[in-house]
């Protein structure tokens, strides 16, 4: 056997440093940061402030929930970092411009945001109002609109700054009853995936991710809207039973991306199925929701038994 060229041992054995550890080293500290995220009055957004207090970042946390929003302030508080907690509505675009500026203006400079406020419908569209409709799509995607557009120049402007906008497993497949829904999640992908490639070709130094969380334990269906003859309870009864992911878990995964700076973020094993049916059998996946529903109906239709 030929003996082993001396140049063909690993890099980290020769003094360099290993693919490993240079992936290690690249990736971003958040100590110090000034991280804004909105919707963190509960659910993934109280779980990133609370995971970044504790990892010594400087936080700007907004909701429209006031008291949610005071919780998740003490809980930073607790976890090691005061945090600034405002009360603002993003589908205001002129609050959320004022909003970024004081942000600005107080911490003097922004590195990471994390456009997260959401809400959800839940109804068959010949049962949505325009008004449900516009709701989600107020929240959901020109919320997220609205953080990008008004946070951009501050990221630009502080350089090696990131950008994470929350879509969702329901941006990568869409499910019939989720609509609206559908509509914002799908929309904000491709918003952030637009805006990844127009920093990238501007030089801008700011990283884009988009995050697409599965069945998250938060209170996003208790706190949703429904159409008329919907079965509340029934549906959050299932969904408890899916979501397999606590918010704590999730922000855990979200910021494992954004330190790796990746621009796609699965969050949740569904969340990886749902990415897996829409790459692998296209529209395919939408039997398979056709089949739960006939199930589900089938179901609603058949009577409790009684007991003797």
């Amino acid at each position: 056997m030929a003996p082993r060229s001396v140049n063909s041992r690993p890099a980290a054995r020769r003094g360099g440093l290993g693919r490993r550890e240079l992936h290690r080293r690249s990736e971003v500290s958040f100590t110090g940061r000034v991280v804004v995220i909105t919707g963190a009055g509960s659910g993934i957004g109280r779980a990133l402030a609370i995971a970044l207090a504790g990892q010594g970042a400087l936080l700007a946390v907004s909701d429209i929930d006031g008291a949610g929003l005071d919780d998740t302030a003490n809980q930073c508080l607790n976890a090691g970092m005061a945090a600034r907690a405002d009360i603002v509505d993003v589908t205001n675009r002129e609050a959320m411009t004022a909003y970024a500026a004081d942000v600005a203006a107080q911490f003097g400079r922004v590195n990471i945001v994390f456009n997260n406020a959401g809400v959800v419908f839940t109804g068959d569209i010949t049962k949505s109002s325009y008004d449900d409709i516009e709701h989600v799509i107020d929240v959901d995607f020109w919320g997220v609109v609205n953080g990008t557009k008004a946070f951009l120049p501050y990221l630009t402007e502080s350089g090696a700054s990131h950008l994470i906008n929350i879509s969702s497993a329901f941006g990568l497949i869409a499910a019939p009853g989720y609509s609206a829904y559908n509509a914002a999640k799908f929309a904000v992908r491709g918003f952030t995936e637009a805006v990844q490639q127009e920093m990238h070709s501007a030089g801008h130094p700011v990283h884009v991710s988009c995050v697409y969380p599965g069945a998250v334990q938060t209170r996003i269906l208790q706190t949703g809207r429904y159409a008329e003859g919907e079965n509340h309870a029934a549906i959050n009864d299932v969904f408890d039973k899916m979501a397999r992911t606590s918010p704590a878990q999730a922000a855990a995964t979200i910021l494992r991306g954004v330190r790796a700076r990746k621009r796609r973020i699965l969050v949740g094993p569904d969340a990886v199925a749902a990415d897996l049916l829409a790459r692998v059998g296209g529209t395919g996946y939408q039997q398979l929701f056709q089949l739960i529903r006939h199930l589900q109906r089938q179901m609603d239709r058949t009577p409790a038994r009684k007991e003797t």
